[in-house]
C-alpha cells in the first residue's frame, strides 16, 4: 500500500492551529475536448486527486508555503494592494487575489501551507485546483459554485494569460460524487449524469509534460474562431456538419479540420451523456475511440506517446474505452475501466506503455469525486 501524499496527510491532519481547511479537486474530462471554448458541451468528472490549503485566518496577507515545493519558499500576497509574485505557482494565487479584489469580495488573510497530489503539466487541471483552493481559503463570504468557477477562470485568463474555458474550474467547484458533470458552456447549465456503478476512472500520465501557456492551445482557439467566421456564425456551437461540407473547398485546410473536430465532438458528448443516463455502456468505447482519433488527426493535439498509451489501454482486459484527455501536447489519458479490476488494469497499462515508450508513467484509479469544499 502506498504512503499517503502530502495533500492527503494535510487533509487528514492539518497543523494544530489551523482554522481554515479547504480542498479542490483536479478533473479528468471523459469526453468533449476544445468544445468548451466553442460554447459547446463537455463531460468531466472531478477526481480524488486534490489541492489542499490549511492555515490560520487573520491579518492582511495571504502567506502560503508549498509542502510539495519547499525550495520555492513562501508565497506572500498583500490583500490590500493585490501585490504578489508574478512567476512560479505563486502567480496563480496572485491572479486569484487580484480578481477577487476587483470584484469587491470580502477577503481574509491566511497564514498556512498548501499541498497537491494533482500532477503538474498532466492535463488534469492542476492550475484550476490551485485557483479554486486559494479562492476558497481567502474568501470571507459564501460564493456559489458557478460564480466561484467564473472568478477563477477570469484569474487564469487575465492574470496568467491562458484563454481556458470554464470547464476546468467548474468541474472543480460543481461536481458531485458518483457522477460526471454535463456542462453546457453557452447556457452555463449543468447536469449530474451518474456513472454506472461498475465503472471507474483510470488516469495515466504519459510522462510527457507540457506548459499550457507556451503550447499551441491559444493557436487552436484562434483557428476555431476563424472557422466560425468562415461559416458565418458567432461560435462553432451554431455551425452544422452540412454547412461545413458546403464550405469545405473554400476554407483553409487546417481550419476546416479544426471545425470538424469540434462539431463531431459536441455530438459525441451528447451521445455519451444519453448512454450514461440509460445505463447502456455498449457505445462508450466507440465514442471514446472516435474522440481520440479526431483529436489526433483533425485537431492535432495528441502525441505519439499518448497514442501508444491509448493502444496499451485498449489491449488490456477490463478497459471499456480510452482516449487522451486535456489540452494535449502531452499529459494524460483517461479510461473507463471495470471497477473491480481497476488496480490490476492500472498495473498492466503502465507495464505495456513503459515497454512500448521507454518512459516511466504514473497512473491513478479514482471514483467520480465531490467538488471543492471547505472542510
Amino acid at each position: 500500500m502506498t504512503d499517503p501524499s502530502p495533500a492527503q496527510q494535510l487533509l487528514a491532519s492539518p497543523p494544530p492551529d489551523s482554522d481554515v481547511l479547504v480542498r479542490a479537486p483536479g478533473r479528468a474530462n471523459l469526453i468533449g475536448e476544445y468544445t468548451d471554448v466553442n460554447e459547446g458541451w463537455v463531460l468531466p468528472v472531478a477526481l480524488e486527486l486534490a489541492t489542499v490549503v490549511a492555515g490560520r485566518a487573520g491579518g492582511g496577507l495571504l502567506r502560503l508555503r508549498s509542502l510539495d515545493l519547499p525550495d520555492e519558499g513562501t508565497v506572500e500576497i498583500d490583500l490590500a494592494t493585490g501585490r504578489g509574485p508574478s512567476s512560479g505557482w505563486g502567480r496563480y494565487a496572485t491572479a486569484v487575489v487580484e480578481v477577487l479584489r476587483d470584484q469587491g469580495r470580502a477577503l481574509r488573510g491566511i497564514d498556512g501551507v498548501l499541498a497537491s497530489d494533482v500532477p503538474l503539466g498532466a492535463g488534469l487541471s492542476s492550475s484550476a485546483a490551485l485557483e479554486v483552493a486559494v479562492a476558497l481559503a481567502v474568501l470571507d463570504e459564501p460564493v456559489d459554485p458557478l460564480a466561484l468557477a467564473q472568478l477563477c477562470q477570469r484569474a487564469e485568463n487575465e492574470g496568467v494569460g491562458v484563454q481556458s474555458g470554464l470547464m476546468d474550474q467548474l468541474a472543480s467547484t460543481g461536481s458531485q460524487a458518483g457522477a460526471a458533470l454535463l456542462l453546457d458552456c453557452r447556457e452555463l447549465t449543468t447536469e449530474h449524469v451518474p456513472l454506472p456503478p461498475g465503472l471507474g476512472v483510470l488516469v495515466v500520465d504519459s510522462a510527457v509534460s507540457r506548459d499550457l501557456s507556451s503550447s499551441a492551445y491559444n493557436e487552436r482557439r484562434q483557428q476555431c474562431e476563424q472557422a466560425a467566421a468562415d461559416l458565418g456564425v458567432g461560435s462553432l456551437r451554431d455551425a452544422t456538419l452540412d454547412a461545413l461540407e458546403d464550405r469545405w473547398s473554400s476554407m483553409d485546410e487546417v481550419v476546416r479540420r479544426r471545425a470538424r473536430h469540434v462539431l463531431t465532438e459536441n455530438a459525441r458528448v451528447l451521445d455519451m451523456a444519453r448512454a450514461l443516463r440509460s445505463g447502456d455502456a455498449a457505445p462508450l468505447g466507440a465514442l471514446l475511440a472516435a474522440s481520440h482519433e479526431s483529436l489526433a488527426r483533425d485537431f492535432e493535439v495528441s502525441t505519439p506517446e499518448l497514442d501508444q498509451l491509448v493502444e496499451a489501454a485498449l489491449a488490456t482486459p477490463g478497459v471499456v474505452g480510452s482516449r487522451m484527455t486535456g489540452a494535449g501536447f502531452g499529459g494524460c489519458t483517461v479510461s473507463l475501466v471495470e471497477v473491480d479490476r481497476a488496480q490490476e488494469v492500472r498495473e498492466e497499462v503502465l507495464r505495456r506503455y513503459a515497454q512500448a515508450s521507454g518512459r516511466a508513467p504514473r497512473g491513478w484509479v479514482s471514483t467520480a469525486a465531490d467538488g471543492a469544499s471547505v472542510v
